[in-house]
């Protein structure tokens, strides 16, 4: 049994990144897996990094709760639309500030921690534009941002990824389809 860290990096809850979450979360309860959900939504936070690393800033209660989580996981799971190109800003300010506790004095001295080694990851992203045309022109940016330069380093690997694109204009059948397989990794924490 593995424990299991959800978290769906959206502004708004009941969204269908909360249902690919909420299907993921399940797949993996039926899987035998010890899951968590956390919806960025949901948690009374300060998202903007105050001290840049210079000075610690304290966690409140929501975010030492999904720190614990964080660290606790085997395997951590992201779900998020693609604004603007890349994350909604309170996924990545949920990001630093929940990870910034184990990072903060290796930043300040230079050095590299890694407090996600040992964990895997699985990172579901949905858009309004084809996923084949954010792949060949856009190149997955947002996607190798949180996969390279957040949690691979951190320490997370592998780091797998799921694109659900075109998502306004997809078929309440396809809809149905990729929380299906969702539920599937779940299962399976992959």
């Amino acid at each position: 049994m593995s424990k299991v860290l959800v978290i769906v990096g959206h502004a708004r809850t009941a969204t269908y990144c909360d249902a690919l979450g909420e299907a993921y979360a399940s797949g993996a309860r039926a899987g035998g897996h010890d899951v968590t959900l956390v919806r960025t939504a949901e948690l009374t936070f300060d998202p903007v990094l105050r001290g840049a690393y210079e000075e610690l800033q304290p966690l409140e209660p929501d975010l030492a709760a999904a720190h614990d989580a964080l660290l606790a996981a085997d395997h951590i799971v992201i779900v998020f639309p693609l604004w603007l190109g890349t994350m909604p800003a309170i996924l990545k300010g949920f990001l630093e500030r929940v990870l910034q506790p184990e990072i903060f004095d290796a930043a300040r001295e230079g050095r590299f921690r890694q407090p996600l080694k040992g964990k895997s990851a699985r990172i579901i992203t949905t858009m309004g534009m084809p996923g084949f045309v954010y792949r060949w022109w856009f190149g997955t940016h947002a996607l190798k941002v949180l996969e390279h330069n957040i949690l691979r380093f951190v320490g997370a690997a592998p780091v797998r990824t799921t694109i659900h694109g075109s998502i306004e204009s997809v078929s309440h059948e396809k809809r149905k389809s990729w929380l299906a397989d969702a539920e599937a990794m779940g299962r399976d924490a992959r």
